[in-house]
């Protein structure tokens, strides 16, 4: 097959559907990517005006540019857009679009799941953006802190919008965050061992893995706050043994990680883009990525870094402040390595380099006084006051939002192919930096005055107007700034030249490939020996394009790309990937009915619509699999490797193994949460607290493990597998159905007592993987029957075993939990 036919083939392949259907079934990651930033771009842009809102009624003592209520809501807004819908999403999104073709990959390993992730967020965010429309936004601030945010004293559904809606959002988050942890993982060039993977590729890494392990506590906050709003069980309610500082330990748990979670891209474009325009090589790049690790394990922490003045132990205290500290070490060891890298080399000073100079500027000082804030004593003074207001946009903007302006101009050539048209960048870029500072350093200003945050007026002899007036200014000539960059990137996309390939001189697999990028991204698949491949053999490019890497011949119209070896990069084996599909809109549709429900108070029906994610699901995992066996398969260079099919460790295994990582994350935080408040709240337990379930537990662990052991006899082999599964299935569904018993026969009612109300969650957390276990043995069943699953093809059973042994462990340790509960342990 010529050149021409090869793309031809490859086009037809990798091609989404025409019309409108093709918008809801797209799955291609570079659509799906660019969806991402787009939104998130729109929804920063909402949050801006928010801003400037909030700017207009600080302006002046005694404002009444709007009232206390509507300035609830606006302020609220702000926070959580910036942070849940815009933040985390852009850095999703940018990931999304540039991870397979830095990787030398065609996709990422869970296409369907990339476009549940975009739909679930363009569904959540459509509902706290809307909420606002109408007058029925959050208005208890961004964090959400009980009591304010209870029943009580917000009794309207403001803040259920926000409680509803982020639990939506953060399902996307989790679709992405296993997404790109798995993609970096198995979807890489031959070649390209962990050693050699572009310095980007390790940042989102350390992201996605802190996202896996730091979004399920306010998943859990999240839950248990609508339970207690929607059902009156008193997790937060101190006179009923709740501790409403449990919800502050919970999002904190999520928040500090949060900071650097949104850092760490940002900065792994720097890392990219400094070498580029220094015209020289990463200096340190191991150092950075020992310092990346080292900053992803210590931001689990630090929350109680935001919970100085909550009157906790002076030992606790001493220790985070330390930790607090300690933080700023593997930073800086990131920005001595950019500053090494630019005097090694011959910057030049390219619009992308401008706010990268921008960006450091306003990050040191933002590190300064978080050095500040980390000091217990000043923290005590300065807390919830416009210091840290200023602090906070210091590190976040300074942070995240220069290096991905930087970002944006950097890799525009590659998502369009063009040229910017007119220089109003730099134009814009010097609005952004000059009104960012005049607005945020009188922030500060302003806080060591004593102004407090989240108030909507002050008086005028509290001295702080002018300040105020001047921030105000500032942020308004941020505003003018951040239009005129968004006239620069439309007029790029829009009229600018053609680009030559690659015009920066880059290195990375990125700018091997035609811009903008074709839906299959490279014609053939690259072999990679070094970091920087394409500075290693000039010809790359054209290389791969005249067919001379791997998986170069469309095979049976199959989305092929390379999976290989976690550590060495060698190839393991061939993903044949789902094509454009309706089911992810159709799965986030049905979530979204569900949310829609419970915001409404329709709690009778809400369950309606998790069966409808339950067929949907099923429907989805039908489609999976091969019923004949498909053999080796020849991959380009003479060596041949299973199909995915037939090979261990594939990407469904592992994506179940980061799954259930982030489901024992939330399951652990439920636990802390049951120890936290027996340790600290009045009256733990109750008098009438519960029997030791004793009868029960020898039940729940006979049939747990007898699921866990009649599963793994069941794996494809020759012999009664189908008779194992029928015994596997039985010891899941005792299970089930004792853990379905104890809220009747031996739980107090949980909404009498916290007591109650925890451990009547534990038993729903484990009820629930039950039913999940049940479910998944009830489908390899079937796909038994129906000849998907056989020996030489594994992978569902073993991916049906994790599933199986989770939900048996779980169940074991809530039995067990309640029996130590009882005994007063």
């Amino acid at each position: 097959m010529n050149a021409i036919g090869r793309h031809r083939g490859l086009a037809r392949i990798w091609a989404g559907e025409p019309g409108l259907r093709g918008v809801f079934s797209a799955v291609s990651h570079t659509d799906i990517g660019k969806r991402f930033i787009i939104a998130s771009a729109i929804f920063f842009a909402i949050a801006g005006v928010l801003a400037m809102l909030i700017r207009a009624q600080l302006a002046t003592s005694h404002s009444a540019f709007v009232g206390p209520e509507a300035y609830a809501q606006i302020f609220t807004m702000h926070g959580s857009i910036m942070m849940f819908l815009f933040a985390i999403p852009m850095l999703e999104g940018v990931a999304i679009y540039l991870l397979p073709k830095l990787l030398g990959s065609r996709d990422l390993a869970f296409p369907r799941l990339t476009a549940l992730g975009w739909w679930c967020y363009l569904f959540g965010g459509s509902i706290m953006v809307g909420s606002l429309l109408v007058g029925l936004a959050p208005n208890a601030g961004w964090f959400l802190y009980p009591p304010l945010s209870g029943p009580e004293y917000t009794p309207g559904v403001n803040s259920d919008v926000w409680l509803l809606g982020v639990t939506f959002v953060e399902i996307s988050a989790m679709c992405a965050a296993i997404e790109i942890v798995v993609t970096i993982l198995k979807f890489r060039a031959k070649g390209m061992r962990l050693d050699r993977m572009p310095i980007y590729a390790w940042y989102i890494l350390a992201t996605a893995g802190m996202m896996i392990f730091g979004f399920p506590p306010l998943i859990l906050g999240s839950i248990l706050l609508e339970i207690e709003r929607a059902f009156g069980w008193p997790f937060f309610d101190p006179e009923l043994g709740g501790s409403p500082l449990l919800w502050q330990h919970l999002f904190w748990l999520f928040g500090h990680p949060e900071v650097y979670i949104i850092f760490l891209p940002a900065a792994g474009a720097i890392s990219t883009i400094i070498p580029v325009m220094a015209r020289t090589k990463l200096i340190g790049y191991g150092a950075i990525v020992a310092s990346v690790m080292a900053l992803a394990f210590l931001s689990f922490g630090l929350w109680v870094h935001h919970m100085f003045t909550t009157g906790i132990p002076h030992m606790a205290l001493g220790f985070f402040s330390a930790a607090s500290v300690l933080v700023a070490i593997p930073t800086s060891i990131q920005i001595f390595a950019w500053l090494g890298t630019l005097w090694a080399g011959r910057p030049k000073l390219e619009l992308p380099m401008l706010y990268l100079l921008g960006f450091f500027f306003v990050f040191i000082l933002g590190g300064l006084t978080g050095v500040m804030l980390a000091i217990v004593p000043f923290n005590q003074q300065a807390h919830d006051t416009a210091f840290v207001t200023a602090h906070l946009h210091y590190v976040l903007a300074g942070g995240f939002v220069f290096p991905m302006l930087a970002a944006a101009y950097y890799w525009m050539p590659h998502v369009t192919g063009r040229l910017r048209v007119m220089r109003i960048g730099e134009a814009a870029f010097w609005l952004i930096f000059i009104g960012f500072n005049i607005t945020f350093f009188g922030m500060h200003l302003t806080g060591l005055l004593g102004m407090p945050r989240r108030v909507y007026t002050y008086p005028a002899e509290a001295g702080w107007d002018w300040l105020n007036l001047v921030s105000s200014i500032g942020g308004f000539l941020q505003a003018f700034g951040f239009a005129l960059f968004a006239l620069d990137i439309a007029l790029q996309a829009w009229l600018g030249r053609p680009a030559r390939r690659n015009p920066w001189g880059a290195g990375t697999l990125e700018w091997t490939m035609m811009t903008p990028p074709p839906a299959y991204n490279f014609a053939s698949l690259p072999e990679v020996e070094c970091r920087e491949p394409l500075g290693a053999r000039g010809t790359l490019a054209a290389d791969l394009a005249r067919g001379e890497g791997l998986l170069a011949a469309p095979r049976n119209g199959w989305r092929e790309t390379l999976a290989v070896d976690i550590a060495s990069g060698k190839p393991d084996h061939v993903a044949i990937l789902p094509g454009p599909s309706l089911l992810p809109v159709a799965a986030a549709a049905s979530f979204g009915g569900f949310f829609a429900m419970m915001l409404l108070s329709l709690y009778w029906i809400a369950p309606l619509f998790l069966v409808a994610v339950t067929v949907v699901i099923w429907l989805w995992a039908s489609t999976n699999g091969s019923r004949e066996p498909v053999g080796p398969l020849e991959i380009g260079d003479g060596t041949t490797v299973p199909s995915h099919y037939e090979a261990q460790g594939t990407v469904g295994y592992w994506g179940s193994v980061f799954a259930l990582c982030a489901s024992g994350t939330l399951f652990g935080s439920l636990i802390f949460g049951f120890a936290y408040l027996w340790t600290v709240a009045p009256h733990w337990p109750p008098q009438t607290g519960l029997d030791a379930p004793l009868f029960e537990t020898g039940l729940i662990v006979a049939g747990a493990l007898a699921a866990a052991i009649f599963v793994r006899l069941a794996l494809p082999r020759t012999g009664n597998g189908e008779g194992r599964l029928y015994l596997a299935i039985a010891g899941m569904g005792l299970t089930l159905l004792v853990l379905a018993s104890l809220p009747v026969l031996r739980l107090p009612a949980p909404t009498d007592h916290a007591f109650g109300a925890v451990s009547t969650t534990l038993v729903a957390y484990g009820l629930f993987h039950a039913m999940v276990a049940t479910l998944i043995l009830a489908f390899m069943m079937v796909r038994k029957r129906q000849g998907f699953v056989a020996h030489g093809r594994p992978q569902e059973m073993r991916v049906a075993t994790l599933w199986v042994d989770y939900a048996a462990g779980t169940a074991i340790v809530v039995a067990l939990v309640l029996v130590l509960a009882a005994w007063g342990v």
